[in-house]
């Protein structure tokens, strides 16, 4: 995961051009696993289209329909919030993340790496 989020580190911080759609979903894909495993559970569901979605956070299960927490964002803001580059306020201030439901705050789990 280290590796593949590292590969689109200077694209985040503005040094190079948007990486390969593979390489992007590597990133995204890898880190949202690992958020799996650091917050393992069902109540949260994590959508970063159209790469991944992962459920996560203990909690009551979901099992129908539309979860009652769902956190919602584009790959770029995804990988700032997973790598500390930007805040989880700042991020739902600027209307770069939608949460929804009373356990959608991903603050505590963020970051999910550093560099």
């Amino acid at each position: 995961m280290r590796a593949a989020v590292q590969a689109v580190v200077p694209w985040l911080r503005g040094e190079a051009d948007q990486p390969e759609r593979s390489v992007l979903a590597a990133a995204v894909r890898l880190s949202l696993r690992t958020l799996e495993q650091i917050a393992p559970g069902r109540s949260v569901e994590v959508r970063v289209p159209p790469f991944a979605a992962v459920q996560c956070v203990e909690g009551p299960r979901h099992t129908r329909g539309t979860p009652p927490n769902v956190v919602e964002t584009d790959a770029r803001t995804w990988l700032e919030l997973a790598t500390g580059a930007l805040d989880w306020t700042d991020a739902l201030d600027g209307a770069r993340v939608t949460a929804s439901g009373t356990r959608a705050d991903l603050s505590p789990l963020l970051p999910v790496v550093r560099f």
